[in-house]
């Protein structure tokens, strides 16, 4: 099994989708078949967990659930053997991954960084409404400027640049992660401040 997210904040559904293949990118594959995982509780992207179970059994029905963590609501699908491939129709995609191998990992790798770098961007735009006030105006104007040209660099698919742009942004937000840690550090202190002086009393 794997446990898969959403992408958007209070997505109340998602669909799972299953692919026959070998290639990296499941466009590339045959699709077998689809189901939705509906009532997905609101939270923010990225926290729900679904948990994805594969399971085929000696004649070769594929068995799919997907499962909400939190909710335990579950949805599956059974696949049966006679939609699958021929010997002919395996043999031709094994070649076909092979012959596409390099491309595919260029792709592979492009989706990846823009993955990587749109949660980065959400993360930091988030954490800036909420705690950008709380650091100098030098280093909010870096962040936002980093997050603009990460946005821009996301319009593409040069792999290299996503990377490059996410690493500035990540360095340039490391201020506001340092601002944010310094405030609970003084929060606890307040506090533990606050107990000791009833303890005195």
């Amino acid at each position: 099994s794997q446990v898969f997210s959403t992408a958007e904040d209070n997505q109340g559904a998602v669909t799972i989708r299953v692919f026959q293949g070998e290639r990296e990118m499941a466009a590339d594959n045959k699709m077998l078949g689809q189901f939705d995982l509906m009532g997905i509780p609101p939270a923010p992207r990225g926290m729900p967990q679904i948990e994805v179970t594969f399971d085929i059994d000696a004649n070769g029905i594929v068995n799919v659930s997907a499962k909400d963590k939190a909710t335990g609501k579950e949805q599956q699908i059974r696949i049966q053997a006679s939609g699958g491939l021929s010997e002919a129709d395996i043999d031709k995609m094994v070649k076909d991954a092979e012959a596409n191998a390099a491309d595919d990992k260029k792709r592979r790798e492009a989706v990846d960084a823009k993955n990587h770098a749109d949660g980065l961007v959400h993360s930091t735009e988030k954490a800036l409404a909420e705690h950008g006030s709380k650091i100098p105006e030098t280093d909010r104007r870096a962040i936002e400027d980093a997050v603009s040209d990460l946005k821009e660099a996301l319009k593409g698919d040069d792999a290299e640049a996503i990377k490059a742009k996410t690493n500035t942004l990540a360095q340039a937000s490391m201020k506001l992660g340092e601002a944010m840690y310094k405030q609970q550090a003084e929060a606890d202190a307040a506090k533990d401040a606050a107990k000791d002086d009833v303890v005195d009393a």
